[in-house]
């Protein structure tokens, strides 16, 4: 029987990894939700203006490390490592490493802190070079608040790691949601003086929310979190700065693409950058909620595959992509389809007008057109970490931002901020195929995604919910002008008509991801405990 293997179908560590997604899952959609919130009052207050496209760039910098840190680096070379270590030395080394990587990242982190204050004028020059200089100088002053922000996120980091690693994924998950809870009463709250300078606070405080719990929640699984002196000679505190460094360097490569539409947006119409959060901040639901949780859920189990079982390293990240895209294929299709009433029922109030409406609808949709790739791409580049080949990460990773900024001067000239969306969405599709290319040169084998039968099962089972979704539509058309109940009430119907179409035909063809979830869900203490 081939390895990673227990029962015809059934990879093992397959309903271990649902499992897992589904915990961070139901913490993440509280904090998605909050986030789609937070967004609403933001576009209720301010809409879509150049003073927020302002905060915007400012929000940019400081949030780099969320990607950076929390997603990406300390996730590639920290995880790993200290799994290996509680595996392998028990609780009492993993927690001295984690300590001592703590030591380490505090001080890097307090370094970037103070160098992006002095810089800021430097970086908002290159971000947002079509600024003029009111918006400049605001722009300026709102990164120097808000860069305290990179060295919170990046705490909160380090705590996330400890807990995803000890096979805790809701605290982590719901996390976020703590710091969006706390934006938007502080936005509620001064509401009568409202500014975006209100947002700067209410991002830091947030932010500190959401390290707070992951810090106490490790405390309380054994692992308190304080600062202590680095053993250079620690062999494993050695590897994870050693990896750390070119993942570090590799995903520092990719934050330049969210710069890279600012940066080409601050020469369109006014309001471009807002637009384009906006949609952004929409379709971080489905991507957080499920690209980021399967992803986040792939890596401690990628870490315990034996380097030389190839075929069973091919097996689970096979099966974890087609479980990815069986999720994400037909959200995004719907979402595609529905950009245009979702986009009003949650944004057209207050300063949101007709415009940012018919904007943000356009980027939306060309967002989602691309995130199926960007699932993809986000699993294959945990895979590329967990095999040891940063080298083919920083590859990857300067194949989108090449792709980008290519494709977003080429498509802007002629579709606007719809063409900087699609740019997006082709080079993180594009650079998905480059990763898995350089994956199979490794494994020495395919990846075998797109089996035959598989494919037809997926393609076909999203044909027929489109195909519904555009008859219901058509039908029956959205009622942009009815209350706000009678609005949420079609938006429900149409979601529950696609999601339960696809549910059904899904079932009716056996879909191996059905089994999965079933086992998942009869077995989850047992599978948790085993994984």
């Amino acid at each position: 029987m081939p390895a990673g293997k227990s029962a015809p179908n059934v990879p093992a560590p397959m309903p271990g990894m649902v499992n897992r997604a589904i915990r961070m899952m139901a913490g993440t959609l509280a904090s998605r939700v909050l986030g789609l919130l937070r967004e609403i009052l933001t576009a209720s207050y301010f809409g879509a203006t150049r003073s927020l496209d302002a905060y915007y760039v400012a929000y940019t910098l400081a949030n780099l490390s969320r990607q950076l840190l929390a997603e990406g680096a300390l996730s590639a070379s920290f995880v790993p490592t200290f799994s290996r270590v509680h595996a392998r030395a028990g609780r009492d080394a993993a927690r001295r490493l984690a300590r001592q990587v703590m030591t380490i990242l505090t001080a890097a982190g307090a370094s970037v802190v103070g160098l992006g204050i002095l810089a800021s004028p430097l970086l908002v020059k290159f971000i947002a070079p079509g600024f003029d200089a009111s918006q400049n100088a605001m722009a300026v002053g709102l990164t120097r608040a808000l860069f305290p922000f990179l060295l919170i996120v990046s705490l909160g980091a380090l705590a996330m790691g400890v807990l995803n690693s000890v096979g805790s994924f809701f605290v982590p998950a719901i996390a976020p949601a703590a710091s969006n809870l706390a934006f938007i009463i502080i936005l509620v709250a001064f509401r009568r003086n409202i500014s975006v300078w209100t947002m700067a606070s209410a991002v830091l405080v947030g932010g500190l929310c959401n390290m707070a719990l992951q810090w106490t929640m490790s405390w309380r699984m054994g692992y308190l979190l304080i600062p202590s002196k680095p053993d250079i000679s620690n062999p494993d505190l050695r590897r994870t700065m050693s990896l750390f460094l070119p993942y570090a360097a590799g995903l520092s490569l990719n934050q330049i693409n969210p710069i890279i539409s600012r940066m080409l947006g601050s020469f369109l119409d006014a309001g471009v950058i807002s637009v384009l959060n906006y949609a952004d901040r929409i379709i971080q639901l489905p991507l957080g909620l499920f690209v980021i949780a399967i992803s986040q859920a792939v890596l401690p189990m990628l870490s315990r595959l034996e380097p030389s079982d190839r075929e069973g390293f091919q097996t689970f990240i096979r099966d974890s992509l087609r479980f990815n895209l069986f999720i994400v294929l037909p959200a995004a299709s719907a979402l595609v389809l529905l950009a245009r009433p979702i986009v009003h029922i949650l944004l057209v109030r207050g300063a949101f007008g007709e415009w940012a409406w018919i904007a943000t609808t356009g980027a939306l949709a060309c967002y989602a057109a691309g995130l199926p790739g960007m699932a993809c791409n986000t699993v294959i580049m945990r895979a590329l970490y967990a095999r040891g080949m940063p080298k083919a990460a920083v590859s990857v990773t300067a194949f989108t931002v090449c792709a980008n900024l290519a494709l977003g001067l080429l498509l802007m000239r002629r579709f606007s901020y719809m063409g900087l969306a699609l740019g997006t969405s082709c080079a993180f599709t594009g650079a998905a195929f480059f990763g898995a290319r350089l994956l199979s040169r490794d494994l020495g084998m395919g990846i075998g995604l797109f089996g035959p039968r598989w494919t037809m099962k997926l393609l076909g089972s999203c044909a027929a919910m489109c195909g519904a979704l555009a008859f219901g539509g058509a039908a029956f058309p959205y009622p942009a002008a009815a209350s706000l109940p009678g609005r949420a009430i079609w938006t429900v119907c149409a979601v529950a008509l696609g999601g339960g179409l696809y549910s059904a035909i899904t079932t009716m063809m056996k879909c191996p991801e059905w089994a999965w979830i079933k086992t998942a869900l009869r077995r989850g203490h047992k599978i948790a405990q085993e994984g």
